[in-house]
């Protein structure tokens, strides 16, 4: 296979030299020299266009050696035109002034040419960030054909190699993804947030992201491998951001609707209005959608609300304040035996399980362009929310039937108040502009957990405990954060760069509580637990422009994943928590090259090692009276590597004029992984003697070893078609790789799969559009996830077809 991959490597790196062009930009302004956003910049009678950025910047890539027409143009200038004459070099236009209409427009519509390739790499510098060596993915899901209603992963991360979904939640409430045989539970090992601040409970202590936005109201979604430890900290996956749509910059007022129908009697509705007014811009949101779920007792309720408002203080100086608010209630099908999904895989043998996470958001976003090399931006950010589960529990597994009892209730309230504060300062040193980011986050954290209350005999969502009884165990978990980190891009020369940093992380945790009652009433209490950790990071990164639009990158960052809240806490009064216990660390290493071909051909290859250390497990220990107890430590590693590799392939941009007939593009996303563990050691006790084992060599769990996504789309107009292949190897759910499959169906294999989907969009008389998405065309029977507790426990099927139709209108 590396065999393969290193020629691979060698094709596209002499491909890139035979078909290197030129890069021509520039900056549009207007007599005042201040730069004018939204601008269109074209080639006439070519291909090549693209927009202004906020500064008034362009650049237009890839462009063949000859004498173009260079236009710009624009709803409130005079248009421009110039010749440019490109050979072998890049072609720096400096400052292009233009002047404003006289003449006010009124009722003006301009319709532009959708992207037939929504995945783009990120700059060297984006906003505070220093990127340059890593590996980055951004997806614009405005220029995307997928299922967007329901938050379906599987496609909107089709592009993104080595993305591993847990596809066991058709409503999309919960998007569950990883990267490079990570765990994807609720998207726990990546740092995630929305609009650059944290949307989980406590980063540090329970990282589950239970909230995401929903997908209609996502511009687009960034995602940075195991590098963005430096900047953004925990977790070994990197960086996964939701940038929210904002109002439109061009017009005071503007709404868009759509409304969804779908299989299983889905209905979604998302309304949103914005625009820019003076110095103000705002943009908000409400979104709904229901169903009954494809699986019996599977349906959802759910609505999403949005605000947002931007006001600029100067040209310098902006503020913004923005609040989110998600409320749920799902009713939970619960979990399999491998005989009862063979038998029937939408059957559900739970009626009165139901699961809710009421969140709330409230952020303030504050940006400062000191001077023109140094911009400062400071976010605070509050999170209230709640994890509420209430139904039939029941140890022994999905074979125990409901009694029509007093259900289980359990309930979690989370507070997380954190501020974060980052420095980008560009500077000359030996003639070269080099980029110094730094930045400083504090946070304070707290969940307080309440379980096995004794809830109604009911059957609807109802969290009242019956005769004003306790909840059996209650504890809470406070959580302290400071941290200091700096990355440094050095430009050793024009086409290389150095990026060297660090990060050092304080934290506190804190537990205490009750555990249980006794029989005779009296509480059954933690010992107070208080741990604090001194966690320093380093890392590097380099590139090298092998082309202008072509380079190889290469990282090396060290990562850590904390002791989690339940790591902390003894499932019973007879277990011992090592009090030496370390959080997991480790790195992650890229070498790899990517880049693009004029419009035709766009690539990222890469090779990657992840070292996970000290992995949390539990041992059987025997006490000096041969009693036994179960005494949880640090007690294995990992290496998990592997390629990764994005190909994407438009032919019909071969020619350099604009065809008549549309475009077609081809791409593939491919990953190859080899996960093992290195030591992982396990000690239990089996008739009368303790049993010692090492599972080195085994495959890590939830590690595919292999995932093939590949797709083709055609853009005609305002028409557009994607149809896409996933196929993704088997995995086990265990680290023990069960084969045969457990009579409560929480360990065994979980086989391979394919999947096709297809969507399409078309917009019509300018301001509607309709979207065709059916997921899963040959309704392939298959699961991606085996739980051991709720939702299941048991196997979690996957969604069966599906078929969604939605009719829009923006004006």
């Amino acid at each position: 296979m590396f065999k393969n991959i290193f020629i691979s490597f060698l094709f596209l790196f002499q491909i890139s030299f035979i078909i290197a062009q030129n890069t021509v930009k520039g900056r549009i302004t207007d007599v005042k020299q201040q730069g004018l956003p939204s601008v269109l910049v074209v080639l006439d009678n070519t291909s090549w266009q693209t927009v202004t950025n906020e500064n008034g910047d362009f650049e237009l890539v890839n462009i063949p050696n000859g004498t173009y027409k260079l236009i710009v143009s624009g709803i409130n200038i005079d248009n421009v035109s110039t010749e440019i004459t490109i050979s072998n070099e890049p072609l720096d236009l400096k400052n292009i002034v233009v002047k404003e209409k006289i003449k006010n427009l009124a009722g003006v519509v301009i319709v532009g040419k959708r992207e037939i390739s929504p995945l783009r790499k990120a700059g060297e510098v984006e906003g505070t960030q220093l990127l340059a060596g890593k590996k980055t993915d951004i997806i614009n899901l405005t220029s995307i054909d997928a299922n967007l209603i329901t938050n379906n992963a599987r496609e909107v991360f089709a592009r993104t190699a080595g993305v591993s979904v847990w596809e066991n939640d058709g409503s999309g409430i919960q998007v569950g993804v990883a990267v490079r045989g990570l765990s994807p539970n609720r998207s726990w090992e990546f740092n995630v947030r929305q609009n650059g601040y944290d949307i989980s409970s406590d980063v540090f202590g329970y990282p589950e992201a239970y909230y995401n936005p929903p997908m209609e109201a996502v511009k687009e979604i960034q995602m940075i491998r195991g590098a963005a430890s430096l900047q953004f900290g925990a977790q070994f996956g990197g960086l996964l951001n939701y940038v929210l749509k904002t109002g439109d910059k061009n017009k005071s007022f503007s709404v868009e609707a759509q409304n969804t129908a779908g299989s299983f009697g889905l209905y979604g509705l998302y309304l949103a209005a914005g625009g820019t007014k003076g110095k103000w811009n705002y943009y908000a949101y409400v979104q709904h959608r229901s169903a009954d779920g494809w699986r019996q007792n599977s349906r959802y309720n759910i609505q999403n609300y949005h605000a947002q408002v931007n006001y600029e203080i100067n040209k310098k100086m902006k503020i913004g304040l923005e609040y989110s608010q998600m409320g749920y209630q799902s009713q939970q099908a619960g979990g399999l035996t491998d005989a009862q999904f063979a038998q029937n895989a939408r059957q559900s043998t739970r009626a009165r399980n139901w699961f809710g996470t009421p969140w709330h958001l409230l952020a303030l976003n504050f940006d400062y362009q000191i001077s023109e090399n140094t911009k400062l931006n400071t976010k605070v950010f509050g999170l209230i929310g709640e994890r509420n589960s209430v139904g039939f529990v029941n140890s022994a597994g999905i074979t125990i039937a409901d009694n029509n009892g007093n259900r289980q209730i359990d309930r979690d309230f989370y507070d997380n108040i954190g501020t974060e504060t980052r420095l980008l300062t560009t500077y000359q040193l030996f003639g070269k502009k080099h980029h110094l980011s730094t930045g400083v986050r504090a946070s304070i954290s707290r969940t307080v957990r309440k379980q096995n209350g004794i809830g109604t005999n009911g059957i609807d969502y109802n969290l009242a405990l019956i005769d004003n009884t306790d909840f059996g165990r209650e504890l809470q978990f406070h959580t302290k954060n400071l941290a200091f980190f700096a990355e440094n891009m050095f430009q050793v020369t024009k086409k290389w760069t150095i990026t060297p940093g660090f990060r050092f992380d304080y934290i506190e945790s804190t537990s205490e509580g009750r555990l249980s009652f006794n029989t005779n009433g009296t509480e059954n209490l933690v010992n107070p637990e208080f741990t604090a950790r001194k966690i320093a990071l380093l890392g590097i990164g380099t590139e090298f422009k092998i082309t202008e639009n072509t380079s190889f990158y290469s990282n090396l960052s060290q990562s850590f994943r904390p002791v989690y809240y339940a790591e902390l806490t003894p499932p019973a009064t007879t277990d011992i928590i090592d009090q030496n216990m370390k959080d997991a660390n480790g790195f992650n290493f890229d070498i790899g090259y990517k880049g693009q071909i004029n419009e035709v051909f766009r690539f990222d290859v890469n090779y990657f090692r992840l070292e996970y250390n000290d992995r949390i497990g539990t041992l059987t220990m025997a006490r000096p009276d041969n009693s036994r107890y179960q005494f949880r430590t640090n007690v294995g590693n990992s290496t998990n590597e592997g390629i990764e590799s994005y190909l994407e392939f438009t032919p019909t941009k071969l020619q350099k004029t604009q065809n008549n007939w549309g475009d077609i593009q081809i791409f593939t996303s491919l990953s190859f992984m080899n996960a093992k563990y290195n030591r992982l050691q396990l000690r239990t006790f089996s008739n009368n003697q303790f049993v010692e084992t090492n599972l080195a060599g085994n495959r890590v769990e939830n590690a595919p070893q292999s995932i093939q996504r590949i797709g083709i789309s055609y853009l005609y107009k305002t028409f557009s078609f994607t149809y896409q292949y996933s196929k993704v190897a088997e995995v086990f759910s265990d680290a023990n790789n069960t084969e045969i499959p457990t009579a409560n169906a929480n360990n065994g294999k979980i086989p391979a799969y394919e999947v096709m989907d297809i969507s399409a969009s078309y917009r019509f008389l300018t301001n509607y559009s309709l979207k065709v998405s059916i997921n899963n065309l040959t309704d392939r029977m298959y699961f991606t996830r085996r739980a051991g507790g709720y939702p299941g426990p048991g196997l979690l099927p996957s969604d069966g077809r599906s078929f969604y139709l939605t009719f829009g209108i923006k004006i």
